[in-house]
């Protein structure tokens, strides 16, 4: 059976990580409050990255790595900035900067 990890933004700007195998029953659980705690405080939350895999199991892995990563890895990651990715990977401790060089809000 096919699972998917994803990332919800929260409706104050927080990221949450999960797994699933059925997206969009899940991501309206979580908008009726019925999913993890963290988004029933948080609502409405919106998909900010999907990714599909063959099993759930291979889906669940990724979901415990990215949430062990920091906001930056996360942030690229859902804008699809594989550069800054790799280089905030081989730097721990690093942070993303937008353009003009400030690093984000927390």
């Amino acid at each position: 059976m096919s699972g998917y990890v994803y990332i919800l933004e929260c409706s104050d700007g927080s990221y949450y990580v999960g797994s699933t195998v059925d997206l969009d029953r899940r991501v309206n659980e979580h908008n009726e409050g019925k999913g993890a705690a963290y988004t029933s405080r948080r609502r409405p939350v919106r998909v900010v990255f999907s990714r599909e895999f063959s099993t759930v199991e291979e889906a669940y892995r990724l979901e415990k790595r990215i949430q062990g990563w920091s906001r930056g890895k996360r942030r690229a990651l859902i804008d699809g900035d594989f550069d800054l990715l790799r280089d905030l990977a081989r730097r721990p401790g690093a942070r993303a900067k937008d353009a003009r060089g400030a690093e984000p809000a927390p």
